[in-house]
């Protein structure tokens, strides 16, 4: 196994680390699609261990290849507005790619959108629900089953149906970690409430747009962007050329009794680091040194932990938690020196959330879901720096916290000249808040901190190793961050999922 441990390792630190080389290198330029090819080489390099299904890592590899291959063929560049939405046109043709080979399939989505008609009453709960904040700062697109999440309704809806479980899962991944389409559940309702719609209407504005993303993905997708001024490339002829690309690599999926909620997935995440995590929005936040050092540093803590323990781990989930949870670390760690901690900044950005909704009621849907994202970050960091200071006492040793049960090796921070030297990025004897700052800005775009190229590399690896069993969503509490403040636990699904 330690074989397959280190390829993990190499694989997802060659994915990250060519996002941050081409960031560095670029920062200060206009971006160019083409800019991104070093993350493409990095995906193209990725092989199958003994054990891995072939045909769930040319999912993976395929994705990056036909998207860097047909984005570059419609557009040279991207606008900073356009970007967050590239991870958004796989899971679409892909999931019509599953239609259109599997007639039974195709008979479950139509008995789910018919469903989300009956359903008109958890609907409209939902949507006033998220309208309105009542579950504090939401990630509407999250990965996992957490409350006012569009993952979290679909998966109420399903348990109201009889269809086959795989394609109740697979409907399911389509809208968590796989990216079918852009919506995010309450957008309509939203829009149709501020506009001066009943509270009826609004909710079947809201039913006809959640029908209409699992009738016709690749359209609905055309359509969301049409409608948020989306003026790049053209969507519909990128999509249609994706589709093309994929389908005998989806169909050589199918064919090998890959997880259908596997195939809707795998394609998704690992794509935006072309055109979104390498693109000109990442630029100009990284035009400041410390945004950059901290995401620089960040990346080193995680490659010098991961390679540390590579003969403790037992289970290729190990590597995984340990990725993560020493990221999570290094951007407390960083929090930290400056005399900040994940509980305040909890309550900061909870109390600005419940400001935001009366300020913005017609809000993106998506607006707070990077926020959560960073919460829930520092929130795991924190439990772990928290106890590795107890543990030490007063000691005059090096702190050494434990993610996962892993020692996180956080020298990287130290040895980083930007970030222990923060008075030279302010007024020098003032030097506080620098760092702090940094992660504020960071709190609404933590894609690298998180780190979601590492997490797509290695969750894909995973699933090879289990090609029947659905990866996403995320089966499990996440002990989010919000629930701090915002007591929301009983309105999970987490022990529903299908």
């Amino acid at each position: 196994m330690k074989e397959l441990y280190e390829k993990m390792i190499n694989e997802s630190v060659a994915a990250l680390q060519a996002d941050i080389d081409v960031i560095s290198k670029n920062r200060y330029n206009d971006f160019k699609i083409v800019d991104a090819k070093p993350y493409a080489d990095a995906v193209a390099g990725m092989t199958c261990a003994d054990g891995q299904a072939e045909s769930v890592i040319d999912l993976h590899k395929k994705s990056v290849e036909s998207h860097y291959k047909v984005l570059t063929s419609v557009a040279e560049t991207i606008r900073p507005e356009d970007d967050p939405f590239i991870e958004h046109y796989q899971t679409p043709p892909v999931l019509e790619i599953l239609c259109e080979e599997d007639g039974e399939f195709a008979e479950s989505m139509d008995a789910f959108i018919k469903a989300i008609a009956d359903n008109e009453a958890l609907i409209a709960k939902e949507s006033i629900r998220r309208y309105g904040g009542f579950y504090g700062p939401t990630c509407v697109v999250d990965f996992a089953l957490m409350p006012g999440s569009t993952s979290n309704v679909v998966n109420q809806i399903l348990q109201t149906i009889d269809i086959p479980v795989m394609h109740k899962q697979a409907i399911l991944s389509a809208k968590s970690w796989g990216m079918n389409t852009s919506y995010g559940v309450g957008d309509a309702f939203a829009n149709a409430i501020e506009a001066g719609a009943t509270a009826a209407e609004a909710t079947q504005k809201e039913i006809e747009a959640l029908q209409m993303i699992y009738k016709e993905p690749v359209e609905a997708q055309g359509k969301l962007m049409d409608d948020a001024g989306h003026s790049s490339f053209d969507v519909r002829k990128f999509m249609l050329g994706y589709k093309k690309e994929m389908t005998s690599v989806v169909k050589a999926a199918m064919d090998d009794g890959v997880h259908y909620g596997n195939i809707v997935t795998v394609p998704a995440y690992c794509v935006g680091d072309i055109g979104h995590h390498i693109g000109q929005a990442s630029y100009n936040m990284c035009k400041d040194d410390v945004i950059l050092a901290v995401i620089q540093a960040t990346a080193k803590v995680m490659e010098a932990s991961l390679k540390a323990n590579v003969d403790n781990f037992k289970t290729p989930y190990n590597v995984l938690s340990l990725a993560t949870g020493s990221t999570a670390c290094a951007a407390e760690y960083i929090l930290e020196l400056d005399g900040f901690n994940a509980p305040m900044v909890v309550d900061l950005l909870t109390k600005r959330f419940h400001n935001f909704v009366q300020q913005y009621p017609t809000r993106g849907a998506a607006a707070e879901l990077h926020n959560c994202d960073f919460m829930d970050m520092i929130y795991r960091g924190y439990t772990s720096i928290n106890n590795a200071r107890k543990a030490r006492s007063s000691q005059k040793i090096d702190l050494v916290p434990k993610a996962a049960g892993f020692d996180v090796d956080l020298s990287a921070i130290a040895e980083n000249e930007v970030l222990m030297n923060p008075q030279r990025y302010t007024y020098p004897a003032c030097g506080i808040t620098v760092r702090f700052s940094s992660l504020m800005r960071l709190a609404d775009y933590p894609c690298l901190l998180t780190p979601e190229p590492v997490t797509a590399t290695m969750m894909t690896n995973i699933i090879a190793l289990n090609k029947e069993v659905p990866g996403s969503p995320v089966r499990g509490c996440k002990n989010c961050a919000a629930c701090m403040i915002d007591a929301k636990h009983e309105y999970c699904q987490w022990k529903e999922s299908v």
